[in-house]
């Protein structure tokens, strides 16, 4: 059996290696709402409300915060509709 669970978590960590992860970067500004950049990423990112008002507060009081991870063409999308509401992205 613990061989199993080996081969397992190697075939995984062989999968995650092969698919680069990007970052759809949110950057603060002094134009939207607290409750704008929420609607936003519960909307485009596909949050709860609790993670979309925590990166929301992540964003203003760091600058800038992760808001999403995954495939370049995903993140594109995704940062293009952030942009697209006003909100500053790029992804990474």
């Amino acid at each position: 059996m613990l061989k199993e669970v080996t081969k397992k978590e190697e075939e995984i960590s062989i999968l995650e290696e092969d698919i680069p992860a990007y970052k759809v970067i949110l950057y603060n500004d002094d134009v939207n709402t607290f409750d704008w950049v929420i609607e936003c990423l519960i909307d485009i990112c596909d949050q709860d409300s609790i993670q979309a008002e925590q990166c929301a507060l992540l964003v203003h009081f760091k600058g800038k915060a992760n808001v999403k991870s995954g495939s370049l063409d995903d993140m594109k999308n995704i940062c293009q509709a952030l942009c697209d509401r006003d909100l500053s992205a790029v992804v990474e």
